[in-house]
């Protein structure tokens, strides 16, 4: 994802995001490249994510540690994470940030 292409608001939700970590690796989502897409309007926040696997065991507490993260920012908007495993994840969606944190 470009974040350079997000609207003022979508970034900062994408900012928000590093709030959440990956419990098994100690790396926030971002960094670990699980974020795809962010979508804001006014009444609306979208979200579409993946996980490093399809049997993450901790894929549920993620995910609603997202929508957490996002309510308490944004309590009066609907707020929405889909789980997407297209395009599959691989380490090179990995940031320089996050291939720091996990060394």
């Amino acid at each position: 994802m470009n974040i350079n292409q997000l609207s003022d608001k979508e970034q900062e939700i994408f900012e928000l995001l590093k709030e959440v970590m990956d419990p098994e690796v100690a790396v926030n989502i971002v960094d670990l490249g699980l974020i795809y897409e962010v979508h804001y309007s006014e009444t609306k926040i979208h979200v579409v994510t993946t996980l490093s696997s399809r049997g993450c065991p901790l894929g549920d507490t993620i995910l609603r540690n997202i929508e957490v993260i996002i309510e308490t920012q944004y309590p009066s908007h609907e707020v929405t994470v889909e789980l997407t495993w297209e395009p599959e994840w691989t380490p090179e969606f990995i940031t320089d940030a996050g291939r720091a944190a996990l060394n």
